[in-house]
């Protein structure tokens, strides 16, 4: 290997043959193996590929932020000519923060939840300079308001749960920015967000590395994001170079026969447009009673407050909302965080108290005891969005599967073993599988074994609660087609709960809209999709980032806002909506809040 020779305007960051390792019982694993890349002053290079393709074990090693036992086994890393690996630790927090800074994926563990973010802003100023405690207060609030953070005085005193996911993202990005890097690292910084506020954080991004003229390497498994914010794409498998290339090259005509998949399993909205809606298996009389029947379902918790702790505001989660499942019908709930989707999945599960009513294969849920409850949940089940945290890591799989069964006594022995094995092929696994524990599998896997574990029951119905939001895109190609399959098979319904509106045209008979905890717009997925009448729709379509690099969106978008918060005083009662019905189903929300 020859050492790059430094000369004036030549590369920010050279990174030769870099490998990164892990020693385990079987020998040394090469987690990211010779990597070799360059990086530009004011570039965009974009990491991206599957889990566990070294994207972010290339990105800790540049900052040496690798976990034990794992460790830089070979190569290089020059910045403006030094290189990283070779320097002491002293040397090295001068770089972390002030050359390198680093955006984590998910903010409310990179964030200290007992400290103020004006706490922690303040610290990421003075990391690597004396400054008065005024000075650095004056420093965050005004990196608050850089990131377009409203109101930043207010915010400095407030602790991160108090924020929303965007805002708290935001403050993840002033504090990576307090030292004005030359390079930042954004690790799968808008996975977890919102398509709306995605396309804001995103477009902060690229406006501040813009005024900064700052490097950025973005990690992501996101093709549509790649396609938004890259000069170049790196494309990873298994920690290696799989293609290196411009982004619109890499687009138009990929070499690489994984590249070309990565791109093949992207959802692309609109693709559907024109194409006949999923078969509906068995739904044969739409006058027949829906799976799940919602009318007037009302959601509100209250706070409380004071040294008697009475209830002093409400949140109004879910207001007034109806929908119907019919047999064999996926019906999509969109919408941004906080908008009471997944609250309304919780109620018709009997999880939270809820006022209105809830019918499930026709019987009425209505203030019935967990033990009333349980033959309706073997009609419904819920898959939720982690499927890690909702196995118990101390059981092996087959029991976990197997585990509805026993408790509804359906089966035992080897009946119960028989069923398991069955389950298991049904969505694709081994039943050799069986006896290993949830964290021996991928997170495609676990989401399968969490599918298998709903239609255990047989149900009739699977609340899908962002299910596939945390997946790679050949991954949740891979569980959707399953679903579907599924589905065509069996004539199960589905409520599928997502912010993914490329996903939901993909798999969705009819589409419903919230926004605050209403319903603002429903009717056929061509209605919703293709015809949008609701302001709020069409900001949510607007928002989506299109796996094309030709077609960007502009360059600044300012802050549009969030959500406006739910708590409302304990009198407050909202206006009832009024719809439009425009036909064919179709209903639009005619009080316009938006």
């Amino acid at each position: 290997m020859t050492p790059p020779v430094t000369i004036p305007g030549g590369p920010l960051l050279s990174v030769r043959d870099l490998t990164v390792s892990v020693a385990t019982p079987t020998g040394t694993v090469a987690l990211v193996d010779r990597l070799t890349f360059d990086l530009d002053r004011g570039e965009t290079l974009c990491l991206a590929g599957e889990s566990g393709s070294g994207k972010s074990m290339t990105a800790l090693a540049l900052t040496r932020l690798l976990p034990e036992p794992v460790q830089v086994s070979g190569g290089e890393a020059r910045l403006d000519g030094s290189n990283i690996f070779a320097l002491s630790e002293t040397a090295m927090r001068g770089v972390r923060g002030r050359r390198i800074g680093m955006i984590f994926q998910e903010p409310m563990t990179s964030l200290n939840p007992i400290l103020t973010v004006g706490r922690q802003v303040a610290e990421a100023v003075a990391a690597h300079a004396s400054m008065s405690a005024s000075a650095r207060w004056d420093k965050a609030r005004q990196l608050l308001d850089i990131v377009q953070i409203p109101d930043a005085e207010r915010r400095l005193s407030q602790y991160p749960f108090e924020l929303s996911g965007g805002m708290r993202q935001r403050v993840m990005i002033a504090i990576a920015l307090a030292q004005t890097p030359d390079i930042l690292i954004a690790d799968e910084p808008t996975t977890a967000l919102d398509v709306t506020v995605q396309a804001q954080i995103l477009s902060l991004i690229r406006h501040l590395q813009q005024e900064t003229q700052s490097a950025l390497i973005l990690i992501t498994h996101d093709m549509g994001v790649v396609a938004e914010m890259a000069d170049r794409v790196l494309v990873m498998r298994g920690g290696r170079e799989v293609e290196h290339a411009p982004v619109r090259t890499l687009f138009a005509t990929p070499k690489a026969a994984y590249t070309r998949e990565l791109l093949d399993a992207v959802p692309v909205l609109g693709a559907m447009r024109g194409v006949a809606l999923p078969k509906r298996a068995g739904a044969t009389d739409l006058r027949a009673p829906a799976v799940i029947e919602v009318d007037d379902l009302t959601v509100r918790f209250d706070i409380k407050g004071g040294l008697l702790r009475r209830p002093v505001r409400r949140v109004h989660a879910v207001e007034n909302i109806s929908l119907r499942v019919q047999r064999g019908e996926t019906l999509s709930l969109v919408g941004e965080s906080g908008c009471g989707k997944s609250t309304t999945g919780k109620a018709i599960m009997n999880l939270v108290p809820w006022s209105g009513s809830i019918r499930i294969a026709g019987r009425i849920t209505d203030g019935l005891k967990p033990r009333a409850m349980k033959s309706i949940l073997r009609d419904v089940q819920m898959v939720f969005q982690d499927p890690y945290a909702s196995l118990d890591p101390r059981m092996r799989v087959g029991d976990l599967v197997a585990e509805p069964l026993l408790i509804h006594g359906l089966a035992r022995g080897q009946e119960l073993e028989d069923r398991a094995s069955y389950l298991f092929e049904r969505v694709g696994l081994s039943r050799d599988l069986l006896r290993r524990y949830p964290h021996e599998f991928s997170g495609g896997q676990r989401q399968r074994i969490c599918i298998a574990r709903a239609l255990s029951l047989s149900p009739k119905a699977i609340i899908a609660d962002e299910s596939v939001s945390a997946l790679d895109v050949s991954i949740q190609a891979q569980v959707l087609e399953l679903l579907q399959d599924i589905q065509n098979e069996t004539g199960i319904a589905y409520l599928f709960i997502s912010h993914d509106m490329a996903v939901v045209e993909q798999i969705s008979h009819r589409v419903a809209v919230m926004y605050m905890g209403r319903i603002v717009e429903t009717g056929t997925r061509a209605q919703i999709l293709e015809n949008p009448q609701h302001e709020y729709t069409r900001r949510l379509l607007a928002s989506v980032p299109v796996p094309d690099p030709t077609v960007r969106r502009r360059l600044y978008m300012p802050y549009a806002g969030e959500l406006p918060s739910p708590v409302h005083a304990l009198n407050f009662e909202p206006e009832p909506s009024h719809f439009r019905d425009l036909g064919g189903g179709h209903l639009v929300e005619s009080q316009n809040e938006f």
